[in-house]
């Protein structure tokens, strides 16, 4: 089967379900799209998910991501950011593309690279998913081996950790470790959605700097 993304029309909020795309027809649709697509893919075993985010999506994902770099820089850990870099391992026949994602304990094993490839690369340490709507990425995420997951919906943020091959649910994130990360999160993405990012922002880093 040729299959062209042209052929493929997915509005904002929606998402596409296709069955029986080979590893093959997942690189070429990869590099159709190329790196600034603001299409999200999954793909597990043969099914590949389509993914376009509503720009409320984005907005959340910039302010999570800006929160996390803050607080590495304030506790001087070094980290890579590698954003919604796609995650895959043909042997596994799996990929996904987060929001956003950072290399911390395994930073050093990626320096330099601009492309990830998980049949020698590390996974990410973290990766953040803003309204997980479907099944198939936590098992993505759990086969390619993240050990930390964080999905923020409209109710808040959840952090996920693997163990054993399966994600559970924590009230602590092992990479913040004393950090009350879901309450920062959830109330300083509201602050930026009701006063603004630049306020939002100036009082997280008042906070960090009077708590850290």
């Amino acid at each position: 089967m040729l299959l062209k993304l042209q052929q493929i029309i997915v509005k904002p909020g929606q998402q596409m379900l296709l069955q029986d795309i080979s590893w093959q027809q997942l690189e070429d649709i990869l590099a159709e799209m190329g790196e600034k697509s603001a299409a999200r893919i999954s793909y597990s075993d043969g099914w590949l998910e389509i993914m376009v985010p509503l720009p409320e999506h984005e907005k959340d994902k910039e302010y999570i991501g800006e929160l996390v770099r803050v607080l590495l820089d304030k506790l001087k850990i070094d980290f890579e950011p590698f954003g919604s870099t796609t995650l895959k391992n043909e042997r596994m026949r799996q990929a996904v593309e987060p929001d956003t994602s950072f290399y911390i304990q395994n930073q050093a094993a990626i320096i330099g690279k601009n492309r990830i490839d998980l049949n020698i690369d590390p996974p990410p340490d973290l990766a953040i998913e803003i309204d997980i709507t479907s099944r198939t990425r936590f098992q993505n995420y759990e086969i390619l081996g993240v050990p930390e997951l964080w999905r923020h919906t409209q109710q808040g943020l959840e952090i996920l950790l693997l163990k054993e091959g399966k994600y559970i649910k924590s009230e602590s994130s092992p990479n913040f470790p004393g950090i009350p990360i879901v309450e920062l999160v959830n109330e300083y993405v509201e602050q930026c959605l009701t006063i603004g990012r630049s306020q939002a922002m100036r009082n997280f880093r008042d906070w960090v700097k009077n708590n850290l």
